[in-house]
C-alpha cells in the first residue's frame, strides 16, 4: 500500500519513539565510534548522516515529502526560496555559457541574473515566455539552460511547458522552473519533462509566514551533482528547525490550498464589474488570455491575482491600500494572512536594491487570499474602493 506523501513518507516513527511529529535533530555532528562508520557516512551510505550541512535527518523527511508530491526522484531543501534559485541555476551554467530566462520574473531572479550572473561571465537572454518560438530564436551553441516561472509574478504568464520541454530536449538543455506559485499540489512541471523544479517554500509550503526555505527537486542524478557540489559549497543549508516548521505545514497544505482555492475566484468574480477597477489579472477570471494553459496545467484556481486601479492619482492609490482593514501589506504570500503588495510602494524608493529592477504601472496591486472568511475580504476590498 502506498503510503500517504505528507502524513507518513519519511517518518519512520520507530526510530524516535514513535513520536507523532518528527523531532528536531538540531545537531551538527554525528558521532561515530569505527572508522569504516564514519568513511560510510561521508559518501552518503544508506542516508547515515555525517554533518548537518550536507544531510540531517529532519531535513531528509522533508525533501522526500516534497519530492513525493512534485513526482521527482529526489530534492534539496535550502535556506531560502533565492538561495534555491540561485544554486540551480549556478549548477547548471559557467563561464562563457548562455541562458534564457522568461521576462519578469520574481524581483529577486530578475536582478540575480542581470547583475550577479554577468559578473561570472554568463550571459542571459530575457524572451516572452507566451510563445515557445521565442525561446527556439534565442538558443545558441553555448545555451545551456531555460529558466521558466509559470504563472510569473505580478502578471501571471504562462508558458506551455511541454513545448518548452521539446524544444529544450531537441537541443540538450536543462529546463528550470520557480513553481511557488501553483505550489505541488496544483502543478507538477515534471509531468511535461521540466528537469529542475524549485519552490520558496516560505510561501504555500510553510503557510504560517514563519520560516524561510527553498527546494531544489528533480532526477537523482542533477540532484546528487547539485549535492555534492553547490549545494554543499555554497552552505545555504536549511535550519533543522526550519524544515520542523515546513513538514508541520505540509499537514495542512491540501487543506489550505483547497480553502484558497475556492474562496479566491469568488472574490475576483465581485470585483470583475467593478468601475474602479480597470483590469483584474488572474489565471482563473473569465478574461485571462491563455485558458488553454491554465486548464492544460493548473489543476485548481490559487491565491494570488493583480488588480489594476482605473486611476493613475498617487493619493487615490495609497488610499485605497491604506483603507483596507483586513489585508495588510507585506513582500511574501502563502501563508494564512491575506496580504497586497502595491506597486506604488517601489516608486520614488531610495533603494538601490531596485534600483534596476523594471517598474509596472504605479496603479498595479497584488493580492493574497489567506484563510480568513470570503465576504470579510470581499467586502473589505470593496468599501475601499467605494472611499476612492
Amino acid at each position: 500500500m502506498t503510503k500517504d506523501i505528507i502524513n507518513q513518507l519519511g517518518e519512520n516513527r520507530e526510530d524516535y519513539f514513535n513520536a507523532a511529529i518528527p523531532p528536531i535533530f538540531s545537531n551538527s555532528n554525528f558521532l561515530f565510534s569505527k572508522v569504516d562508520d564514519m568513511r560510510s557516512a561521508m559518501i552518503g551510505k544508506n542516508n547515515i548522516p555525517f554533518y548537518t550541512r550536507g544531510n540531517n535527518p529532519t531535513t531528509k523527511i522533508l525533501e522526500q515529502k516534497i519530492a513525493a508530491l512534485e513526482k521527482t526522484e529526489n530534492a534539496i531543501a535550502l535556506s531560502s526560496g533565492m538561495a534555491a534559485i540561485s544554486t540551480a541555476i549556478l549548477s547548471q551554467v559557467k563561464s562563457g555559457e548562455h541562458m534564457i530566462s522568461v521576462n519578469q520574473p520574481y524581483t529577486g531572479t530578475d536582478k540575480f541574473l542581470k547583475e550577479i550572473i554577468p559578473n561570472y561571465g554568463i550571459e542571459v537572454s530575457f524572451v516572452s515566455g507566451e510563445d515557445p518560438l521565442n525561446f527556439s530564436k534565442k538558443i545558441k551553441k553555448n545555451t545551456k539552460i531555460i529558466y521558466l516561472e509559470s504563472p510569473n509574478s505580478w502578471t501571471y504568464d504562462m508558458q506551455d511547458l511541454e513545448e518548452i520541454s521539446n524544444i529544450a530536449k531537441k537541443n540538450n538543455l536543462i529546463t528550470i522552473i520557480d513553481n511557488s506559485y501553483a505550489s505541488p499540489i496544483n502543478c507538477n512541471p515534471s509531468n511535461w519533462g521540466i528537469d529542475i523544479i524549485i519552490h520558496s517554500a516560505t510561501k504555500y509550503i510553510g503557510g504560517h509566514a514563519n520560516a524561510m526555505g527553498g527546494i531544489i527537486c528533480g532526477s537523482n542524478e542533477i540532484i546528487n551533482e547539485i549535492y555534492n557540489s553547490e549545494f554543499k559549497l555554497f552552505g545555504g543549508v536549511l535550519s533543522p528547525f526550519n524544515s520542523w516548521l515546513f513538514i508541520n505545514g505540509l499537514r495542512t497544505l491540501k487543506i489550505r490550498m483547497n480553502y484558497i482555492s475556492e474562496s479566491t475566484p469568488k472574490i475576483v468574480s465581485s470585483l470583475e464589474k467593478n468601475k474602479k477597477i480597470k483590469n483584474i489579472i488572474y489565471p482563473h477570471s473569465k478574461n485571462f488570455n491563455q485558458k488553454k494553459l491554465v486548464k492544460k496545467y493548473l489543476k485548481r484556481p490559487c491565491g494570488q491575482f493583480s488588480i489594476v486601479l482605473n486611476t493613475n492619482d498617487d493619493k487615490k492609490i495609497e488610499g485605497f491600500c491604506n483603507n483596507l482593514n483586513h489585508f495588510k501589506m507585506a513582500a511574501s504570500w502563502g501563508g494564512h494572512d491575506s496580504l497586497i503588495f502595491p506597486e506604488i510602494a517601489r516608486y520614488n524608493l531610495n533603494s538601490k536594491y531596485y534600483s534596476k529592477t523594471e517598474l509596472l504601472p504605479k496603479n498595479y496591486i497584488r493580492f493574497y487570499i489567506g484563510l480568513e472568511d470570503t465576504d470579510l475580504l470581499t467586502k473589505d476590498i470593496l468599501d475601499s474602493l467605494d472611499k476612492i
